[in-house]
């Protein structure tokens, strides 16, 4: 692990077991609402074992890094790129999940050719949230936890999971959920990070700025983000000339540990290229 100093506050990365080594490429995992680095379990140790520095990173006021929660997509984007400054990392790919694609997405147009790659997981835009789930997520949100785990999953016991056979992703997930929320007294993260997808408005803007290759890993039974809510984001890339790669996996929202092994294989391949 790691921890920097970002805007004068402790931004934590994990590395994936191994330290980080300035002459290896680097990748950046971006967690999305109510989440934090361990989301990336499989992935980012995969990485870190083959040739990459990774950089799975808790976003300010959540779980170990401290600083204000980010209140919206360009905010989160900031620290995306003072996370960089602070690591001494001159280019970077970026890996971003459902609310943290949209970060990803963001970053990249402000760095252009700084970021060698764009991985957008579960994305979406607009990344439009419903009154209701609003609303809860702000006066209910034990209960809105568990609607959305419902939401996010195709199954409620994927085989195998991210953690081996036998472990209950659902379960597992509801616990990170709580936690996360817990992690925070002073601000409701799992309403503030809804309420940034909701408002954000400069997804297709922003992918007509990004300068590098683009891959989208879309879960076919995806509620929370369904592939037809990305197909505007596609297709502005492809218009806009960039080398764009579609990936669809039968899973639901939470493809890192619904399919895990397609996931990877889907990042480890883009990466390559």
């Amino acid at each position: 692990m790691m921890e920097l100093s970002v805007n004068g506050h402790s931004a934590y990365c994990y590395t994936g077991g191994k330290p980080f080594n300035a002459a290896q490429p680097t990748v950046v995992f971006i967690h999305g609402v109510l989440n934090d680095h361990s989301v990336w379990g499989l992935q980012t140790r995969y990485l870190a074992h083959h040739g990459w520095n990774v950089l799975a990173v808790d976003l300010p006021g959540h779980c170990r890094s401290s600083g204000e929660a980010p209140a919206s997509v360009e905010e989160a984007a900031g620290f995306v790129a003072g996370l960089l400054d602070a690591a001494g990392v001159p280019r970077a790919a970026l890996v971003g999940h459902s609310w943290g694609s949209l970060i990803a997405l963001e970053t990249a147009a402000r760095l252009k050719a700084r970021i060698s790659h764009l991985v957008l997981v579960g994305t979406a835009f607009p990344m439009k949230v419903s009154q209701a789930l609003l609303d809860a997520s702000l006066n209910e949100p034990m209960k809105a936890i568990e609607l959305i785990n419902v939401l996010s999953r195709s199954t409620l016991a994927p085989v195998p999971s991210s953690l081996g056979p036998g472990t209950w992703v659902h379960g597992a997930s509801l616990a990170l959920n709580r936690r996360v929320l817990a992690s925070n007294p002073k601000v409701n993260v799992f309403h503030r990070g809804f309420k940034a997808c909701d408002t954000y408005a400069n997804g297709e803007a922003a992918m007509a700025q990004v300068a590098c290759p683009v891959l989208f890993v879309l879960g076919a039974q995806d509620q929370m983000t369904p592939p037809k809510a990305a197909q505007g984001l596609i297709a502005t890339a492809r218009k806009a000339g960039k080398a764009v790669q579609v990936v669809s996996l039968d899973a639901g929202h939470h493809q890192m540990t619904e399919a895990p092994e397609e996931t990877l294989f889907a990042i480890r391949d883009f990466l390559k290229t």
